[in-house]
């Protein structure tokens, strides 16, 4: 019996990538919290992880908005075009 794969919302995408602070700036598209998990999927990226901070011009936020442009520490490295789901 295939197991039922789980449907995803997507809720944004990466728009860029600092690599010496591994943060990954995400074009939000609907609304986001700390304490959700996400799923960031591309074509060589695949991870979930749960958003312990988030943070818009550099201020601590605790949920973010459509329309946000937020900034997120990844543990792994995202690409531009990478799709964001909430887990």
């Amino acid at each position: 019996m295939p197991k039922a794969e789980k449907k995803e919302k997507p809720i944004g995408k990466i728009t860029h990538y600092y690599d010496n602070i591994e943060v990954g700036i995400i074009e939000v598209k609907s609304t986001l919290s700390v304490g959700d998990t996400i799923h960031i999927k591309g074509n060589v990226t695949d991870f979930e992880q749960e958003i312990d901070s988030m943070q818009i011009e550099h201020e601590q936020i605790k949920k973010a908005k459509k329309g946000d442009m937020i900034g997120l520490k990844v543990k792994d490295k995202v690409r531009e075009g990478d799709i964001v789901y909430k887990a």
